[in-house]
């Protein structure tokens, strides 16, 4: 199917549900997602974003501009994961409870203003990792119209790219509980050494970066062609310096890079299916 079939049938069904309520993150897929509903049904698309100490300020910030720039009512809510029970103890299925939080508090902005459907933006190619989220948004009936219209990724980003969307080559990004293995409790201080971590990075010159929390050790993963930026003494010594100085003993380099999920490396068959 041709990038521009699959961009019609988006439309397409976009159309058939009248009005909706996109769960934005400011992303490469939300923001693309929430421009073509922009774009196809006007006023009767709209953005919620929640705001929370597992999403960065800024990414945010990033959200607010880039919702602005498309022109598209924005509402931010408080949804705080730490509160949710049994979140913070990390289980493996920790994304079923944030989803399911999440998108409950999105459907009730979504009644208020009488909007039809509450929109996210999986694409296909999330199908292929450990996504217990997913399961949630079945349940509360929240509909993928990007993966129901068989767009991945690099789809997503071609069309944003053609559309002059700023998301288009933007990194992926998981909220911050993402960074810790399953089991390790999640407190708001260590997402916040994590985010300082990460910023630090970036500010850097890094581009996809995620700082991996285990106890006292900071695993650092960064795309695999920005490894040897690390063949560098002093660039050695100033991330070691910068990551204890907020907090961690041990600062390491994970050899592979970064990869998507790979705190799922480790899980079975059977914890998966949980």
């Amino acid at each position: 199917m041709t990038l521009e079939l699959k961009l019609q049938n988006l439309k397409k069904s976009l159309l058939d549900m009248g009005s909706v309520a996109v769960a934005y993150s400011g992303g490469v897929d939300s923001t693309f997602l929430l421009k073509v509903a922009k774009d196809t049904l006007g006023d009767k698309a709209i953005a919620v974003t929640a705001k929370s100490s597992t999403y960065p300020e800024r990414e945010f910030k990033e959200a607010k501009d880039y919702a602005s720039r498309i022109g598209a009512e924005h509402i931010v809510i408080i949804s705080e994961e730490l509160e949710i029970e049994g979140f913070a103890k990390n289980p493996v299925n920790r994304c079923y409870f944030c989803k399911r939080e999440l998108f409950t508090k999105i459907r009730d902005v979504a009644d208020k203003k009488n909007i039809n459907a509450v929109l996210d933006g999986s694409n296909c190619d999330d199908t292929g990792d450990f996504r217990p989220g997913m399961k949630a948004a079945e349940e509360l009936n929240v509909i993928s119209p990007l993966k129901d219209a068989g767009m991945t990724k690099s789809d997503i980003r071609e069309l944003s790219k053609k559309m002059n969307i700023p998301t288009w080559n933007k990194p992926s990004f998981a909220c911050l509980s993402s960074r810790f293995p399953y089991g390790n409790e999640i407190t708001e201080p260590k997402l916040k050494m994590v985010e300082k971590a990460e910023q630090f990075l970036l500010d850097m010159g890094f581009t996809q970066v995620r700082v991996r929390h285990h106890g006292e050790i900071a695993r650092i993963e960064v795309n695999s062609d920005e490894r040897n930026k690390f063949f560098n003494l002093n660039v050695m010594d100033k991330v070691a310096a910068e990551l204890k100085k907020i907090g961690f003993k041990y600062v390491t380099l994970d050899l592979l890079g970064y990869r998507t999920g790979s705190m799922n490396e480790v899980l079975t068959q059977n914890e998966k299916n949980i």
